[in-house]
């Protein structure tokens, strides 16, 4: 039971995040011809362009991934619970899902800026694919802690910043899902 479980998790989860990343990429503009980005699009466009047919992008925003990765989210999390023998009901399973792809989102800017953080000490090549995307991914976040906290005799501290505010928010939701669960 336990390794059907975490073939489950893993197998939906690294989905998920293509799905998630691809959604991200697109938000932040990030350089489509990046082999790392055509990866993506490779691997989730068989289940996203059907989807796209019935789902619409909204100012920009492509929605069908968005529903793409609740929807995987939201199979993986009935089929655990089945598994599990547990019944979380229909809301119980949607705010579980909701939950996990916020997660989710927090550990992939989490991991983002930890990465860049390290990069930054060994000065990697800039037009490196990696470190391109890793860059223009967080940037959204680090803009506003720049602006916050600005660098101090050269050190850029505003990722620490960002990374605290992202372990609270983490940590905040965990609580509140915490809190949703013992009350039913």
């Amino acid at each position: 039971m336990t390794a059907t479980i975490f073939l489950i998790q893993t197998l939906f989860g690294f989905y998920i995040l293509a799905v998630m990343l691809r959604f991200l990429l697109q938000w932040v503009r990030a350089d489509f011809y990046n082999p790392l980005v055509q990866f993506l699009v490779r691997i989730t466009n068989p289940l996203l362009l059907p989807l796209r047919r019935i789902v619409p992008g909204y100012k920009g925003l492509d929605v069908a991934s968005l529903v793409l990765a609740f929807l995987l989210q939201l199979l993986e999390v009935v089929l655990v619970t089945l598994l599990l023998s547990r019944d979380a009901g229909i809301g119980g399973s949607l705010l579980l899902a909701a939950g996990e792809l916020f997660k989710l989102l927090i550990n992939i800017y989490l991991w983002g800026l930890i990465i860049q953080v390290v990069l930054s000490w060994v000065n990697p090549d800039p037009y490196h694919p990696a470190a391109r995307l890793l860059s223009q991914l967080t940037v959204p976040l680090l803009r506003p802690a720049r602006r916050l906290l600005p660098p101090i005799a050269g050190v850029d501290l505003s990722p620490m910043l960002v990374i605290v505010g992202l372990i609270f928010i983490s940590l905040l939701l965990q609580d509140l899902l915490g809190l949703w669960i013992g009350v039913r």
